[in-house]
């Protein structure tokens, strides 16, 4: 099957070694060294004092940030020809929407099940996840698990999540007939889904292995809308523009603060 047949059946498809070791290296590297010295990316998930997650907070909208190193090669990865040519196959032409890098040391907790075009609320259409490896992810640093198929049902409306587990508070149930699978890649694989895939992760029960990955956002040319924090988007020739705000949350209600 191409690409582009198992995108359609399963909303899922995992591109092998996409990006290079070196610069695989090169992203944990920055991303490493940005988090020891300036934390001004963080997005502030009112994680306590004490939790690994707090010393190691997810950045967002890295690609903003054209000033310093980590935010450069965001940019750079976002708009590369090789990961917006699997793109464009599966969306056609894209928008570039958000860039997030997840660091996710030992004992940090995971993020209950969630389907991402809850929060972008981009429209028509939806979005589509680049899930770049930057560590070799299993179950047991708490790599993504993925509900095959997920794509073609209805948006599921959230319930409270185990804070124990998760560092959000809501969580989407598996839809009826489906099942969760665990994810399994090597660093410089790069998972692609839809955003209506339902996708979460477990904590990183292991004692040393990080889990750290660079995550992109996209949306079709074609939509005409998003949710105003996604605002300004980028075009593949780096160059911004903007869509209408999404007003009025949809079913779920207003999640558009939030971040996926």
């Amino acid at each position: 099957m191409t690409v582009a047949e198992i995108y359609a059946a399963e909303g899922i498809v995992q591109v092998p070694q996409l990006l290079a070791p070196a610069e695989v290296e090169r992203v944990r590297t920055a991303f490493m060294q940005q988090v020891e010295t300036d934390r001004s990316m963080d997005f502030d998930d009112g994680i306590p004092d004490g939790d690994p997650l707090a010393r190691y907070p997810r950045f967002v909208h890295p690609h903003r940030r054209t000033d310093i190193e980590a935010g450069r090669i965001a940019r750079d990865l976002m708009l590369d020809s090789r990961i917006l040519d699997v793109v464009t196959t599966l969306i056609g032409p894209p928008l570039g929407a958000q860039s997030m890098f997840y660091f996710k040391p030992p004992g940090g907790r995971g993020q209950a099940l969630h389907q991402d075009n809850l929060f972008l609320r981009a429209d028509p259409e939806t979005c589509l996840a680049a899930w770049i490896a930057i560590d070799d992810v299993d179950a047991e640093n708490g790599g993504l698990a993925v509900v095959p198929g997920s794509h073609k049902t209805e948006l599921v409306c959230p319930e409270p999540a185990d804070l124990t587990e998760s560092f959000t508070n809501a969580e989407v149930p598996i839809p009826d007939g489906l099942q969760k699978i665990q994810t399994r890649m090597t660093a410089g694989d790069v998972l692609f889904f839809h955003g209506s895939v339902v996708h979460g992760s477990r904590p990183n029960t292991s004692t040393d292995r990080f889990r750290r990955s660079l995550i992109f956002h996209y949306i079709p040319e074609a939509s005409t809308q998003i949710a105003a924090f996604y605002n300004p988007l980028l075009r593949p020739d780096h160059q911004p523009t903007t869509r209408a705000e999404a007003i009025g949350g949809g079913p779920c209600g207003n999640y558009g603060d939030a971040e996926p």
